[in-house]
């Protein structure tokens, strides 16, 4: 046990000492949503490789061993553990342990636990009897559909737990991390003050949102991007290989899953039905395409658009607008299914998925086309995204527009934060 938490016998982690000493690294901003108070049962859910469990041991170092003593702080992967026994009796001698130190108050992080067959009823019988009723757990795992699953299995035994969606870096973040600028940033309801202040850094912007078109939000694309120039085949490799076996632990065929990432991409982000990919597909029923589809966005991969009225009704019947959510995966998805994507289409899935992370989003078209409204404050938002020519005319129904071009595109990501609270 002593060997994941060196910290016990004053040595540093060594996945924290390699990023300590690499030439490319930060802090991620999602951290400070890391800061709950006992008693908490928190899930840390997000893509695969996207830093989950780095941002642990950055935490640990560099805010809790600064406060707590080190006994205190727990790490745990589950990924060899095989059920839920094995489990509770890591957690049971974890207890004895701190109860001979002395130690009331622990953080307990429990990495990867979706590899524990019943991992939830370990925790949920130690909860009922108050085993942790004086401490801050975090439960994670490369499997975020499995951990999505699960929070049903605890319900009014969480406290003051949250779920921390833990995405790629936004493009906000990215520049103030890559560009050495300080920004202001605003919200989708207030951010004209934010892009004002931030035109001095207008050209900055323009590129390094180039660079952030080839690196996404994923650390080691960002990593080799700043430290060689370019990013490896073996990285995009490595990255399909985990997205591969994830959909493949959800019961998907590989087969139908790049049959219908190409027919997404090819769709070019043009609205689809379900109908529509069987009929361009070897699948023969909608609901299997649908629940394909479900997969991807539960895995963070895909971002569905629905259509919304003028009057504020979703239209879920009618066709999708589906989108990569990240520059990063269009590439890899790009190399796995043969199909050359466009700048202009990852430029304005960029700006859907940045907005989906803090608002409701949707789109809109009939006769005129919105490429992403969003719901503010009770009203829609409509965002259209030009880059390169484009024909477009404005829908009479919204009152609130923000077009976007090559030109502001940059500024406007990177004035408002992206984080939801």
């Amino acid at each position: 046990m002593e060997e994941y938490n060196p910290w016990w016998v004053g040595e540093e982690d060594p996945v924290y000492g390699d990023w300590r000493v690499s030439p490319v690294r930060w802090v991620p901003s999602v951290l400070r949503l890391f800061e709950t108070k006992p008693y908490s049962l928190n899930f840390i859910v997000g893509p695969r490789q996207v830093g989950k469990t780095t941002a642990v041991k950055i935490y640990i170092h560099e805010i809790l061993l600064r406060r707590m003593d080190p006994k205190a702080i727990f790490y745990y992967p589950c990924d060899e553990l095989s059920d839920y026994k094995e489990l509770g009796e890591v957690l049971d001698d974890y207890l004895s342990a701190r109860k001979a130190w002395g130690i009331r108050s622990s953080y307990i992080f429990l990495d990867e636990i979706t590899f524990v067959e019943e991992w939830w009823r370990a925790l949920k019988s130690r909860i009922d009897r108050g085993a942790f009723k004086n401490d801050v757990i975090y439960v994670m795992g490369s499997a975020s559909i499995e951990l999505l699953r699960r929070k049903e299995m605890f319900p009014g035994r969480r406290g003051l737990g949250r779920d921390i969606c833990f995405l790629p870096m936004d493009f906000s973040e990215y520049a103030e991390k890559f560009g050495n600028l300080t920004l202001k940033r605003g919200t989708l309801s207030d951010f004209e003050n934010a892009m004002s202040a931030n035109k001095l850094f207008s050209t900055r912007l323009t590129q390094l949102f180039q660079m952030f078109l080839k690196t996404g939000g994923f650390p080691v694309p960002i990593r080799e991007y700043f430290e060689r120039g370019k990013i490896s085949a073996l990285s995009i490799k490595t990255y399909l290989d985990w997205i591969r076996n994830d959909w493949a632990r959800a019961g998907k065929s590989d087969k139908y899953m790049k049959e219908i990432l190409t027919y997404i991409l090819r769709a070019r982000l043009s609205p689809i039905s379900w109908l529509g990919i069987t009929k361009e597909t070897s699948i023969n029923s909608p609901n299997t395409a649908r629940s394909y589809v479900e997969t991807l966005e539960d895995l963070f991969i895909v971002k569905v658009l629905n259509i919304i009225s003028p009057d504020g009704r979703v239209l879920y019947r009618k066709n999708k607008k589906i989108h990569i959510t990240d520059p990063f995966l269009y590439h890899v998805l790009s190399q796995y299914t043969g199909v050359r994507v466009l700048e202009e289409h990852i430029v304005e899935s960029t700006v859907a998925a940045h907005v989906s992370r803090t608002h409701d989003t949707y789109y809109w078209r009939n006769g005129t086309e919105i490429d992403v409204v969003a719901v503010v404050n009770g009203e829609q938002l409509g965002i259209e995204v030009k880059w390169g020519p484009k024909r477009w005319r404005k829908p009479r129904h919204l009152k609130h527009l923000i077009l976007l071009d090559e030109e502001n595109i940059p500024l406007f990501l990177a004035s408002i934060s992206w984080t939801k609270e």
